[in-house]
């Protein structure tokens, strides 16, 4: 990846100079009873957030500072990409989601409200409808294209359980951006676009200070084709990250792929079965767990058949997986040729599948199914151990499964319409698609930002065409790039924090330097030269906090190190004694500070600041 040469500090800006004893930090000893994740616990601690109810929070001023920093490398980078700031309105009418069907796919998350006229609107969970609606009615030629425009606005979605603090919110910061072309290729293309926003990624991630990786994603509800995700690095990450270690090849679960698995010696679907299939009488087990523990069965020995329908409901899809395995929806969409969704209950009872029951018998002889199986469930003998295969799966019948189940014995009708491909989520330990031998890996991560090529999705569904350059009308070709800025800051306590607090990089931290007296009488000389060293400092660009407070030692010490800040300068008089300081920087272990010269105290935090 490039690294940006943009330095946080700059003596062209000069940095800012707060006391805390004049702004709000109300840091506490105690986590909110409901925090879970260490960014919710120490970003209330250390006062930088405030809930007002569930999934709702204050941004109060060290969270404002984080905030207003991250996006204004946003800002710096999105320009450089070619972008053009706007802001478009938080509140939507009802009627754009019903061009594109998006008020179907986001469902309860979308808030939904009527005004005193009737008039049905919802909070924008993302804009790409407003957007869309925004450039057909201002835009009519191909000469006014490629453009790319781009919002940091309030977001809501209306989670059932919000959870994590920031991360999984109802009402957050984001930076949306929209690129239109009338070309995928060539000069002024969606590639082009698609590309720049990479790059632009990079370095945003980059120059914020955070450890991430950019992985392969699937579209989601957002729609379009090929998809990145931009993945910060840490152990409390709730995405699987799956990656191959000889080719840097990177996914995210749902979308990796799964490298050349070898065929079983007895072919697929090939071998004796592993003895006279038993039907088992088991009530109140429709799940994988439930029925391993009652028929006390291993999940490997398991089928698992998952049934979808098109979204017309006119094909059926039924898709067999390993029962430690998870079906992958994307998947399943490719190797079927359509959309698909999971089927309704009553409609697929009434094709003929008994939901939470199904064998992949159910297949055989039913109009418009397709069958798929994947590699390691299309099996009958096991290589392994040498000896048959032993399965256990639905039996088609409501409190019931079969056990000793074989392919070629109780499937003979499905076998002949089956198509053995990948349809399951990767995990650790699959072949890697991209280097022959290699095994892939796991790690986590939390999503931080996403580009889509969209397509013509959203013009094809909104009336978006305007004339080319032959004079022929074109749906306008889309991409869309969004980063979650309040999640990044969520994402960066994540990843950067120890047991005494928050260790903020210095990019995105709220103040560069933390100056710490210990006697704040106004004409004490530890007050006075916090006054001119923080002058000095703000003159070279840093922002400067000086904690005023009339507290112990101990209490700054320790609040400190809760809120963050890089690099702390401590005046007592054993150091002013020596015309010093004692320099900290937050990154550092316990008692490795040191003594500074005050007329050293710039220099050395510019070098620190590299």
């Amino acid at each position: 990846m490039s690294t940006p040469t943009h330095s946080p500090i700059s003596n062209s800006r000069r940095g800012v100079i707060h006391t805390w004893s004049r702004t709000l930090i109300p840091t506490t000893k105690d986590a909110p009873g409901d925090a879970e994740s260490p960014s919710h616990r120490l970003l209330a601690r250390a006062g930088y957030i405030r809930r007002l109810t569930a999934g709702v929070y204050d941004y109060l001023p060290l969270a404002t500072r984080v905030l207003r920093k991250i996006s204004d490398i946003i800002r710096e980078e999105m320009d450089s990409a070619g972008g053009s700031e706007l802001l478009m309105p938080i509140l939507i009418p009802m009627e754009l989601f019903a061009e594109t069907g998006r008020a179907e796919a986001y469902g309860p998350l979308l808030f939904q409200m009527d005004d005193r006229h009737g008039r049905r609107t919802a909070l924008g969970p993302t804009q790409e409808e407003v957007v869309t609606e925004l450039m057909r009615g201002t835009v009519s030629s191909y000469k006014s294209l490629p453009t790319t425009l781009y919002q940091i606005h309030t977001k809501f979605r209306d989670e059932f359980r919000p959870r994590a603090g920031l991360l999984r919110c109802r009402e957050f910061i984001m930076k949306d951006a929209y690129s239109f072309h009338m070309n995928v290729e060539g000069k002024g293309g969606l590639n082009d676009a698609y590309d720049a926003m990479y790059k632009g990624y990079v370095n945003i991630f980059t120059r914020c200070g955070l450890d991430f990786s950019v992985v392969e994603a699937e579209s989601g509800p957002i729609g379009g084709s090929a998809s990145h995700e931009f993945m910060v690095n840490c152990e409390s990450g709730e995405d699987t990250i799956l990656k191959c270690p000889v080719s840097g090849y990177a996914a995210n679960a749902e979308k990796c792929e799964i490298g050349e698995r070898g065929a079983p010696s007895k072919g697929y679907f090939g071998g004796e079965a592993s003895g006279a299939l038993e039907e088992v009488h088991t009530p109140g087990c429709p799940g994988i767990e439930d029925v391993c523990k009652f028929m006390k069965v291993k999940a490997s020995n398991m089928l698992k058949t998952v049934v979808f329908q098109s979204e017309d409901g006119a094909s059926w899809v039924v898709a067999v997986v390993r029962g430690d395995h998870d079906v992958n929806e994307g998947k399943v969409r490719d190797a079927a040729g359509f959309k698909v969704k999971l089927a309704d209950a009553a409609q697929a009872r009434a094709k003929g599948f008994e939901i939470g029951f199904v064998s992949p018998r159910a297949a055989a002889g039913k109009a418009g199914v397709r069958l798929l199986v994947d590699k390691d469930a299309a099996v009958s003998f096991d290589d392994a151990k040498g000896k048959p295969m032993f399965w256990v799966t639905g039996a088609d019948k409501k409190d019931h499964h079969l056990k000793h189940f074989n392919w070629g014995r109780d499937a003979a009708e499905a076998v002949p319409v089956a198509t053995v491909t990948d349809v399951r989520n990767a995990m650790a330990g699959d072949p890697s698609p991209r280097a022959k031998g290699a095994a892939l890996v796991a790690q986590r991560g939390i999503e931080v930002g996403h580009i889509f090529k969209l397509g013509t999705k959203y013009s094809d569904a909104m009336g978006f065409a305007i004339m080319d350059e032959t004079q022929q009308r074109k749906s306008v070709i889309m991409g869309c790039y969004g980063i979650g800025v309040s999640r990044t800051m969520a994402a960066c306590v994540e990843m950067s924090h120890d047991d005494d607090g928050i260790r903020w990089p210095l990019p995105i931290a709220p103040y560069h330097v933390i100056i710490t007296p210990m006697k704040v009488e106004p004409e004490s000389r530890a007050m006075q030269a916090a006054c001119e060293l923080s002058g000095a400092l703000a003159a070279a660009g840093f922002d400067v906090l000086i904690d005023d407070r009339d507290e112990r030692p101990g209490v700054k010490f320790k609040d400190a190190d809760l809120i963050g800040i890089p690099i702390r300068l401590t005046l007592g008089d054993k150091s002013l004694a020596e015309d010093s300081v004692e320099f900290k920087l937050r990154s550092a272990p316990a008692g490795t500070g040191g003594f500074v010269k005050i007329a050293e105290v710039v220099r050395k935090c510019l070098e620190a600041a590299r």
